[in-house]
């Protein structure tokens, strides 16, 4: 049986009493922390236990040694600020604010779930101070936050932690210059530097060089020491409190999954091949057991030296050992998309692929492996990329763009409306569309991309609904298509292959039907909700409700003699959008029907997510945002005056 223990609070209290050296007091609640950490991460099934543990202990030292913000509140405005700009570490900061009474139990412990703590930090979680994870924003939010300190006549410092691989973005070089410049001396940024990125080396991603010597030169007091030595943070911290008329930056030399030997970089590399495996998703069964005892042996051989007794825990959890889970056997399309490109790649040398440190989440490790001269990596930084990729356009050649969807096309939407005006094709490919797998949060999902690209008026926007569709879509978009297109891809594991009928064909414009129906006709796209319409067409099929659910991948282009077609004699018309209710395959269908002659007195009723995205387990924020199959049944017969 796997178990699943939670160290108490009441322990951190009996620890923070003991009579004992402060490091030594220091290096056991870390640790105690890492332990709570590594727990909530396997309970959730997901979170990122790399970078937790290589900022861990500095987060432990400020919060017990350095800040005032547990002494005078944490809601007092005199209190020391402190955040993540890089937010993947927020399962260990979490662990700490558990530590200390300041998040309840039953949240902590519900990490990515409904009413617990969300994958990257978010402001409705006691103790958490700013938004963040999607990178690069930290320095710029600090920086406010320290005017807004000096302008109310409020005490305390403000400290920022950042990612290395987050130096990468632009903002941050941005908020450097005028963080001096605008003479904000009262804040404190502090560099996590690893040296690994999501899974590579940080000198294969982007060599950063010196970076005492670029810090210095943008007029900030730049200090360097071992992140994991609290004595020699504690002796940083205290120049720090001399300098009075400079931004000051910590640049913390850590370890990536520091305190469980074999997430340790650059051990872990090396095991793996030159590779880093524990940067995200939860350990196997048998990683966590071996991680979760090595912590804890090391807590209790500390304590027994101390002369105290071992620590107490609280089961959490016991079930059954499990050797595959979910997203090891279902089908995933974006494996399916990687195949597609090494395959068009080997017929098209004009293809090349730009990546923005995602290459082994987005499917394109196998292009990058066969064709490494057309493999473009260029860190975190969307923006370079996508006006990198224009260029590449304006030469001849045919770029396909990737990265996460909400970070290409927001944060890059300026340079892809830029490409656009130049009339060159370009394929975008948004990574992790839609609302699920929900558990980082409101950072990453990605519920915007459809409306931002759907602008632009040389732009097809497409959502393939498996493995097949997936291959035909983007064969499609680099051989057929005149113009830009951009593929929206879920990167989650499908709840279920989508079939698709005997005969299916990909045609511009048109649709495909996955299940007959008289009384009303439901359009969707995408595995995720395509699996949702076609549950609650059965279920209202029990009902003796016909529903007729139609496959539309094309979100922006419909084709109109299709569609008049398609909906027939059903005088209702339902939209299932895995995206914002605005601007949508809803709005988009809406366009088509208006624009159509033949299609009056018809009724359209929008399904989609109607306010900010739920964090939590697929079927918790499906639920919540009542686009599961049950309720959109009873939504269906509501519409229809049939509940």
């Amino acid at each position: 049986m796997l178990e699943i223990k939670l160290i108490p609070e009441k322990e951190f209290q009996r620890v923070r009493k003991a009579d004992i050296k402060k490091s030594d007091k220091l290096g056991l609640l870390g640790d105690m922390c890492r332990a709570n950490a590594l727990a909530t991460v396997k309970r959730a099934g997901s979170g990122h236990l790399g970078s937790s543990f290589s900022s861990l202990d500095i987060v432990t030292f400020l919060y017990y040694s350095e800040m005032n913000t547990v002494e005078v509140g944490i809601d007092h405005p005199d209190r020391d600020i402190y955040f993540s700009s890089k937010g993947h570490d927020a399962p260990g900061h979490y662990a700490v604010l558990f530590a200390l009474g300041i998040i309840p139990e039953e949240q902590f412990i519900n990490l990515r779930r409904i009413g617990g703590t969300h994958g990257h930090p978010d402001v409705s979680i006691p103790g958490m101070e700013a938004n963040s994870g999607s990178l690069g924003m930290g320095i710029s939010k600090a920086k406010g936050m320290a005017v807004a300190k000096k302008m109310n006549g409020w005490g305390g410092r403000v400290i920022v932690m950042t990612g290395d691989g987050e130096l990468q973005e632009g903002q941050i070089w941005e908020s450097l210059q005028t963080t001096v410049h605008q003479n904000v001396a009262n804040i404190h940024m502090i560099v996590d530097f690893n040296k690994i990125q999501t899974d590579k080396l940080l000198d294969e991603i982007i060599d950063l060089g010196s970076l005492e010597e670029k810090f210095e030169i943008f007029g900030w007091h730049v200090e360097r020491c071992d992140g994991h030595d609290f004595s020699q943070l504690e002796k940083v911290f205290e120049k720090f409190k001399h300098i009075k008329d400079k931004p000051k930056v910590l640049i913390a030399d850590t370890i990536k999954g520091k305190g469980v030997s074999f997430m340790e970089g650059p051990v872990a590399l090396k095991d793996e091949g030159g590779l880093y495996k524990w940067h995200a998703g939860a350990p196997d069964d048998d990683s966590f057991e071996a991680g979760y005892k090595e912590i804890l042996e090391r807590i209790d051989g500390r304590l027994k030296k101390f002369g105290f007794s071992p620590l107490a825990t609280e089961l959490l959890e016991k079930k059954e050992k499990h050797r595959a889970r979910l997203k090891d056997t279902a089908e995933k399309v974006v494996n399916a998309f990687g195949d597609a490109l090494v395959e068009l790649g080997a017929k098209r040398n004009d293809m090349v692929v730009l990546d923005a440190d995602l290459s082994a989440d987005c499917g394109l490790r196998p292009f990058e492996n066969a064709f490494p001269e057309r493999f473009i990596e260029n860190g975190i930084a969307e923006q370079d990329m996508v006006s990198m990729a224009g260029g590449l356009a304006l030469q001849g050649l045919l770029p396909i763009v990737n990265s996460f969807g909400v970070f290409l096309a927001s944060r890059a939407n300026e340079q892809i409306y830029n490409n656009a005006t130049e009339n060159s094709k370009i394929i975008y490919v948004c990574h992790y569309a839609g609302l699920i797998p929900a558990g980082p949060g409101k950072s990453h999902q990605s519920l915007r991309d459809i409306s931002l690209f759907g602008a632009l008026p040389n732009c097809i926007i497409l959502e393939p609904c498996n493995g097949v569709e997936t291959k035909r879509a983007l064969q499609w978009c680099v051989d057929e298509a005149k113009d830009t297109c951009m593929m929206r891809l879920v990167i989650s594991p499908s709840p279920k292959t989508i079939p698709l009928p005997e005969g299916y064909s990909f045609s511009f414009g048109k649709v495909t039907v996955l299940k007959g129906g008289k009384y009303a006709v439901l359009f969707s796209y995408g595995p995720v909700m395509l699996h949702e319409a076609l549950a609650a067409a059965e279920m209202l099929s029990t009902q003796k409700f016909s529903l007729k659910v139609m496959n539309l991948p094309w979100l922006n282009r419909i084709d109109h003699s299709w569609l008049e077609e398609t909906i027939g004699d059903c005088e209702t018309i339902f939209s299932l959008d895995n995206h914002s209710r605005y601007g949508g395959l809803g709005d988009h269908l809406l366009n088509a029907i208006m624009l159509s002659g033949n299609l009056d007195n018809k009724k359209l009723v929008k399904f989609a997510v109607e306010e900010h995205p739920a964090c939590g387990t697929p079927p918790e924020a499906l639920a919540y945002h009542r686009l599961d199959g049950t309720s959109l049944a009873d939504r269906v017969l509501d519409a229809m005056g049939r509940a």
